[in-house]
């Protein structure tokens, strides 16, 4: 069912603008319905968002208002509350210019408003949009439309009769061929105008036509790694994400040419369907007449030359925006599993910056993540210093009493890993629970040269920078990860083909999020993570340091009120989000935000318990009854939140700390063996599968299809970055550093060239699984192993990583 955005039957219009109130009602009750949620909780929130509410502080400290929408649903909920004003915007804009030409029906008035996608509302607004002098318009200037409207209504007119009525050399229609074409362009142009027309023609693609692609002449050798596409017919609404953005990126390197084929079952090519649609639009029953003749070449020439291109245009593009849409979802679900990713915890950790020729950098922060020492060393060659920098880091391990040895896994990680094992053996007796762990330095070199970096450490070499990012990303990935650029983390999906605008606002999204999930030490919080709490931005969060700087450690939350230029409205927002450890209150240590503090006073003193008493006595929350403590300010939601925290103050919503074992002797690709099994941490999750850094510098693809023994259609619902999972070698191309794995340890190695295959007729579908049945079976090729490997992605992905 189509719901009209601005219903003309229920709003009142002061000329052609609406009432803010009426527009805003008549938004919730759209945003509602396609949430399936109340119109009142809508209604609420827009209300919050507008008062300058964050999402994260209305998720979790306004669920009476928003009866309990999650901070998922209010994401959405605040996209649609965008798109739907920008939609009234245009709308405005629109019937201002169509009532300035003086041409604004009651009927079309109508039309705009009940007009739900910015798409109709452009349609309609065609035929009135100021445009370029066409064809068309010059001929209605020399008077022949009059010749359009009798040709189109009187098929037994005499033709060339009729056109010899309107010759006039002056206006360049000196011949009866001239003045019919210039009739014809008339009529092109007002089919190519009718909204109407444009929707029935839609509906046709939407559910009909294929996007073919075929290689660039002579461009064979040099796009090899587009292979896959040189001849590939699917269906253009059906294309998955990774596979229509291979393809754009092939086109745009020039490798590829893609085109829409409306009518895929065609095979004489006499003609399309759509001309079909629009001749029955019109009710052009056409015979074998001279004018009957006349108009068939009008239709065909609306089609080919007014419509079709259009329609390509708006359907590829179209294709783009969802496909850049998944990618922007994946990279940030990606994004948050990595954010999220359980600590090590506040240990003295030592970390390793691996390098060949420049050497092995050396940074050791103390549990707070203070950088206290720092060296570079010379293991490998071609010094080959490997006895020398064993004691350099036996000696600073010991000395800094080292827990943790943070590995970095770029290049000579697995080197190093190896240096690191020696160390573990030399200092085990003095520090018997050092442990090493391979740690991901995605996006370190972004940091290290970042003026936050500077600032931090203006007299360390940028080099240095890096392990120390390194050693903190293992302590606390969250705090150190969102002092980089989200993009540069390097889990995303085609990330550089994408909207840059949007995806940086997805991302942002989902590190404030995260970083307002765990809660934020305020005593420890560097001014990078402050600025991700909500109501907190850059300024915020630099004086917030500042004032910690000049006046010691906070010792309650209501101090944050001196801070320069945090005033009340921040102060709500942020205030439940900061975390005070040992405070003068208990609940500063709490998620429990400070205008609920007499509530919790308010049940201590029922209780006859003490406030610090009652913070952590499970047996005695446990034992109370929420509804009982419903206030007009707090109902059950609120209340029911607050004693959960009580149980467990400031619990950190992340897991258990884990880590995978690396293979010894298994350090580089030529190293892998099919059948061998490996331990490995999921790096990258996309909708085609999953890759897996297995401790050789490449990282492996574990295809959808091999994720599970049933049948998957999320790779997200099976695994997430981070996970440690073992794996099983299926097939190896060492020349080009493609690595196909399987979560599936009973799987065969010889299953991986027969479990896959693509369609390369109209609709195919990937057969993950056995799940899907493509259609057009009979037709079907088997996919080459190596292509279901990943094809132009993990190219892509192997430049990311390096």
């Amino acid at each position: 069912m189509t719901c009209g955005i601005l219903g003309a039957t229920t709003f009142f219009t002061l000329g052609s603008t609406l009432l803010p109130m009426q527009m805003t009602q008549n938004i919730a009750q759209i945003i509602a319905q396609e949430l399936n949620v109340r119109e009142q909780q809508v209604s609420a929130t827009i209300a919050l968002l507008d008062d300058g509410s964050t999402v994260p502080f209305v998720a979790r400290y306004r669920k009476e208002a928003t009866g309990g929408l999650d901070d998922t649903q209010l994401r959405t909920l605040n996209s649609r509350l965008s798109y739907l004003r920008d939609l009234n915007d245009r709308r405005e804009v629109i019937l201002s210019s169509i009532d300035a030409q003086g041409k604004l029906t009651p009927e079309l008035r109508k039309s705009l408003f009940d007009a739900d996608s910015k798409t109709l509302l452009e349609d309609l607004y065609l035929p009135y949009k100021p445009k370029r002098r066409t064809k068309g318009q010059i001929a209605i200037e020399a008077g022949i439309e009059p010749l359009a409207d009798l040709l189109l209504g009187n098929r037994g007119a005499d033709i060339e009769a009729e056109a010899g009525k309107y010759i006039q050399a002056e206006a360049g229609f000196s011949d009866t061929k001239l003045v019919l074409d210039g009739a014809r362009f008339i009529l092109m142009e007002r089919f190519a105008e009718d909204a109407i027309l444009l929707q029935k023609v839609r509906r046709h693609l939407t559910e009909n036509s294929v996007l073919e692609s075929r290689v660039t002449k002579g461009k064979e050798q040099e796009g090899a790694k587009f292979r896959d596409y040189f001849e590939h017919t699917e269906k253009l609404t059906k294309i998955p994400s990774h596979r229509a953005l291979a393809m754009l990126r092939g086109r745009n390197e020039g490798v590829l040419s893609l085109s829409m084929n409306a009518d895929p079952s065609n095979e004489s090519k006499r003609g399309s369907y759509c001309e079909v649609i629009i001749a029955d639009h019109f009710k052009l029953n056409l015979g074998a007449g001279d004018v009957d003749a006349w108009l068939k070449t009008v239709v065909t020439a609306t089609w080919r030359i007014k419509i079709a291109l259009q329609m390509e245009n708006e359907f590829i593009a179209k294709m783009r925006e969802l496909a850049e849409s998944e990618a922007i979802n994946v990279f940030a679900r990606n994004l948050g599993d990595l954010l999220m990713a359980p600590p090590a915890g506040a240990k003295a950790t030592l970390g390793l910056d691996p390098g060949l020729r420049t050497g092995v950098k050396v940074a050791i922060v103390n549990n707070t993540g203070k950088l206290v020492a720092h060296t570079t060393i010379f293991p490998h060659a071609p010094q080959n210093q490997w006895d020398k920098s064993v004691r350099t880091l036996a000696n600073l391990a010991k000395m800094h009493k080292v827990e943790l040895i943070a590995v970095g896994n770029g290049t000579a990680s697995r080197e190093t890993d190896k240096l690191a094992g020696e160390l573990i053996a030399a200092v085990r007796d003095e520090l018997p629970k050092i442990t090493k762990i391979m740690v991901s330095e995605a996006g370190a070199s972004v940091y290290s040269a970042s003026e936050l970096a500077a600032d931090e450490f203006p007299d360390l070499d940028v080099s240095i920078r890096g392990a120390v990012s390194i050693a903190r990303r293992l302590q606390d990935p969250l705090a150190e990860l969102v002092k980089i650029e989200p993009k540069s983390i390097g889990v995303g999906q085609y990330q550089h083909d994408v909207s840059q605008s949007q995806l940086s606002l997805s991302l942002e999204s989902v590190v404030e999020d995260c970083v307002n999930s765990v809660g934020v030490d305020l005593n420890m919080a560097s001014a990078p993570l402050l600025a991700q709490v909500a109501g907190l931005n850059k300024t915020l969060a630099r004086n917030i340091v500042t004032y910690r700087d000049d006046n010691g450690e906070f010792t309650e939350r209501k101090q944050l009120l001196k801070v320069a230029r945090l005033g009340p409205k921040a102060y709500e927002q942020a205030a439940g989000f900061l975390r005070i450890l040992n405070g003068k209150n208990p609940l500063d240590g709490s998620s429990v935000h400070p205008e609920a503090y007499s509530l919790v006073t308010a049940i201590a003193t029922a209780k006859g318990q003490a406030l610090d008493s009652l913070v952590g006595n499970s047996e005695l929350l446990k034992s109370l009854n929420a509804a009982d403590y419903i206030t007009d300010k707090f109902g059950l939601p609120t209340v029911t939140d607050i004693l959960a925290e009580l149980d467990k103050p400031g619990r950190d919503p992340r897991g258990e700390f884990k880590t995978a074992a690396f293979k010894e002797g298994v350090e580089k690709v030529s190293d892998l063996k099919p059948e061998m099994i490996l331990e490995g941490v999921v790096t990258n999750v996309t909708n085609f599968g999953a890759f897996v850094d297995v401790g050789v510098h490449q990282d492996g693809l574990v295809h959808i299809s091999s994720l599970t023994d049933k049948f998957v259609s999320d790779p997200h619902t099976i695994v997430k970055a981070g996970d440690v999972v073992k794996v099983k070698v299926m097939e190896v191309d060492a020349e080009r550093k493609r690595i196909a794995l399987s979560m599936r340890l009973d799987e065969k190695p010889s299953e991986k060239s027969t479990n896959r295959t693509t369609s390369k007729t109209t609709g195919g579908k990937p057969n993950h699984n056995g799940g899907g049945k493509p259609q057009n079976r009979a037709k079907q090729k088997p996919q080459p192993a190596n292509a279901a490997m990943g094809n132009a992605f993990a190219d892509a992905f192997a430049k990311l990583k390096k």
